[in-house]
């Protein structure tokens, strides 16, 4: 197969879906089809999309179907850019009533022209040397205004709690403190706590400013000593990401924060699914850790949906798998749930959940790891909390979710 598929979902009159299909087919390839001379046509077929099939999901009223259509594009009309596959595949059409882009088959040929991600499930985990559990994050929700020494009492707070990674807030834009400068202070702060512990938290800096100074920024960050880059894909392009994971200079995990994407795939009549959004087309851009709505938090993704993006984020193939990081509203009453759904390759990601915790940051860390200890021995939550406080105290304040 060496074609890109297309899947649509839409709204629309029953007798209307054989010509909605042709003109989906040719106008996102070559324009217009029946006007033109035979010989033009003869030059330009090789570049005509092609109807791949209708289907008629369910009858809405008298006159109007849900429909699913899919449409065959050449990949000779695609460059090795992701801007240039969603121009074609849902560009204007994405403006053109209640339809939604709700699937995307690539043909291997296409897909060996992107690199995917550098590291990846496996290579995060060689970099953490943790294999054998969930890793946590907590992420800096005090961040904006904030000092120097601040800042690094607020990660020494986090970091005690020993959790494995710490981000920053992803509308953390402000540079009074420059990121130059935070990076160096948690690092030596990492380096000292893991002389206290045995472990060193790693920081995981907002990579931003002017995009075509990203690169520069991103290796003037490693060489000050960063540990991965959070990165706000969807505000600053699929295609940008992609140039910085590409980069061979750039040797540092990427973590995707999905801000921006509630307006691509939010909507059940209009959009991108959220499995091709956040799954296929994060694997295309390089990115090594996935940020997402779970399904149980206070920012909610479908069941469903988050089960086929797993999938995706998951799917064998010519790209390492990516690590998860269901988000929002994360307590450790909840990693039963999470562990139960994703299993040990995922990242406890919490804000809230730390912070929040009645004893402090600290506190708050510990008791995600007492839960997720409690979870690998197959003992239930309550009966761990008995003998640990911290995680009492988060069970008193947040609960326990089932699924």
């Amino acid at each position: 197969m060496n074609d890109v598929i297309a899947r649509y979902a839409l709204t629309d009159r029953a007798e209307n879906l054989s010509a909605r299909a042709e003109g989906i087919a040719v106008g996102l390839t070559v324009g217009s089809w029946t006007d033109l001379p035979r010989a033009t046509q003869e030059r330009v077929e090789p570049f005509r999309g092609r109807i791949e099939e209708i289907r008629t999901v369910e009858a809405i009223d008298g006159h109007r179907v849900r429909a699913e259509i899919a449409i065959r594009y050449p990949m000779i009309n695609l460059t090795d850019q992701i801007a240039a596959l969603l121009t074609t595949v849902f560009g204007k059409l994405s403006m053109d009533g209640e339809i939604r882009l709700v699937d995307l088959t690539l043909p291997s040929a296409y897909l060996a022209q992107f690199q995917g991600a550098k590291f990846g499930v496996r290579g995060l985990r060689d970099r953490l040397s943790v294999y054998d559990r969930p890793l946590v994050m907590s992420i800096f929700k005090t961040c904006v205004g904030q000092t120097l020494d601040e800042l690094g009492m607020h990660f020494r707070e986090q970091a005690l709690g020993g959790v494995d990674l710490i981000k920053d807030d992803e509308i953390f834009f402000h540079e009074a403190v420059p990121p130059y400068v935070r990076v160096k202070r948690y690092r030596e702060e990492g380096l000292r706590i893991e002389q206290e512990t045995g472990r060193r938290p790693r920081y995981a800096v907002n990579l931003t400013g002017p995009v075509f100074e990203l690169k520069e920024r991103a290796k003037r960050l490693q060489e000050a000593g960063a540990d991965l880059f959070l990165f706000n894909v969807f505000t600053y392009g699929l295609d940008v990401m992609r140039e910085l994971t590409s980069d061979r200079d750039i040797q540092i995990p990427f973590m995707a924060h999905p801000a921006f994407a509630g307006a691509l795939y939010a909507s059940e009549r209009h959009g991108i699914a959220a499995h091709v959004l956040l799954g296929d087309l994060l694997r295309m851009a390089g990115a090594d850790i996935a940020i997402f709505p779970s399904p149980f938090g206070s920012v909610k993704l479908h069941r469903k949906e988050s089960a086929e993006l797993i999938a995706r984020l998951r799917a064998p193939g010519p790209f390492a798998k990516v690590m998860p990081a269901p988000s929002a509203g994360i307590h450790p009453g909840m990693v039963p749930l999470l562990m139960e759904t994703y299993g040990k390759d995922v990242i406890v990601n919490a804000g809230g959940g730390i912070h929040g915790h009645p004893a402090g940051a600290t506190a708050g860390g510990k008791a995600f790891y007492q839960a997720i200890e409690a979870v690998l021995r197959g003992v239930p939550l309550s009966e761990a909390a008995a003998s640990h406080e911290e995680l009492s105290d988060a069970l008193a304040k947040w609960g326990e979710v089932r699924g």
